[in-house]
């Protein structure tokens, strides 16, 4: 996979070779308040393989200590700076050194589909349209 860095930012790697992320890490120092977010430009281009898309994932680590949650969506066609949103949930401000992994990026097949068809109606399944709370967990 192609991988631009501009100035300062950090190339992305996988901790163990059997991880599905990429680590991204901050290209700065990042001070993230309790109950707030803020958005990181990491400085990483990537060119997807056809027909994937990036996911951007939380790192567990961050989620379980400190409360710092992310999330995002790469589309293959976008070679624009990966940015990166992290929600600090917890009730004590994070600080982060220039260089902490702050999300991955995890590259998963996608299907496009070549049309959509508005019907009348859906096939009907087992499951139908019962949501949230119906398998009773």
């Amino acid at each position: 996979m192609k991988i631009v860095l501009d100035d300062g930012a950090y190339m992305p790697e996988r901790a163990h070779s059997t991880d599905a992320g990429l680590d991204l890490k901050t290209p700065k120092p990042l001070l993230i308040k309790p109950k707030s977010l803020i958005v990181v430009d990491t400085g990483v281009h990537v060119e997807l393989p056809p027909n994937t898309v990036g996911m951007l994932k939380s790192k567990s680590g961050l989620n379980v200590k400190y409360g710092i949650t992310s999330e995002g969506v790469i589309d293959e066609g976008y070679t624009g700076a990966i940015v990166a949103k992290l929600y600090n949930n917890g009730d004590e401000p994070v600080i982060l050194t220039e260089g902490s992994k702050i999300t991955q990026l995890v590259i998963l097949p996608v299907i496009i589909p070549d049309a959509l068809d508005v019907v009348e109606s859906l096939e009907d399944t087992e499951r139908g349209d019962n949501g949230f709370g119906s398998s009773g967990e």
